[in-house]
């Protein structure tokens, strides 16, 4: 297909080659700089920061392609093309790595090109899925839990690790580990720790070397996890 892709991001640096590797005709432009004339083809993807969406897409409202988003938690009605929809892929993005496009779970939805956008979105990925608007705001909260948060807790563990010159990569295998079980158990099952246990006094010389907000950190994921493992939060 032909394709203009809006944005420079860690999106759009990851999906342009994608695109290209799979044999579509790619045009990238700025997000901030692009003019209107030059948006033509078949498939028109804005990837842009979330809170630019609706602003870029109001420029393409008398676009004649399909144009679509790749934001999880921006609704597809933010387009007001006539033929509109989304593309989001569920995966994170840096401009430093590569990203294997094919293993990227990708979300689609539009009422009015569903076999081109699963077409597109099949030439990119071998797990594509159908899914609303609604379904995919529950996706991406429930992403930044299982990535933005995870990934904050590295930072944590990093600076801990620090205080006392320990290098992070003493974490990598741990890391791997955990990661690899929830390939083989549901998430509450691989669980393991002082608060799984409900070990307080370990737990209590924990908090003691814990100040201010990681300390407050400290206290809600142990308090979290142990109500998960007694059945008591779980659902949200």
């Amino acid at each position: 297909m032909t394709v203009t892709l809006i944005g420079t991001g860690n999106v759009a640096t990851s999906l342009c080659p994608a695109l290209q590797r799979a044999g579509h005709e790619v045009r990238q432009l700025h997000g901030r700089t692009f003019r209107t004339e030059e948006v033509t083809g078949e498939v028109v993807i804005i990837a842009v920061r979330d809170d630019a969406v609706h602003t870029v897409a109001e420029r393409l409202a008398d676009c004649d392609g399909l144009v679509v988003h790749t934001a999880g938690s921006i609704p597809m009605d933010a387009i007001p093309s006539r033929r509109r929809g989304v593309l989001y892929p569920m995966q994170t993005f840096s401009k430093a790595r590569t990203v294997d496009f094919a293993e990227v779970s990708l979300f689609v939805e539009t009422a009015t090109d569903m076999p081109r956008l699963e077409t597109l979105a099949r030439s990119l990925s071998r797990h594509v899925f159908r899914l609303d608007s609604e379904g995919r705001r529950r996706l991406h909260l429930a992403a930044v839990f299982a990535s933005n948060f995870v990934n904050h807790c590295y930072a944590l563990s990093d600076e801990l690790l620090r205080a006392h010159d320990i290098p992070f990569r003493v974490m990598l295998p741990l890391i791997d580990e955990v990661a690899r079980k929830v390939h083989e158990l549901p998430p509450r099952e691989a669980q393991t720790g002082p608060a799984m246990r409900g070990d307080g006094e370990v737990m209590a010389r924990q908090e003691a070397m814990l100040h201010g907000t990681l300390r407050d950190i400290y206290r809600l994921m142990s308090q979290s996890i142990r109500e998960l493992a007694d059945g008591q939060d779980g659902k949200p």
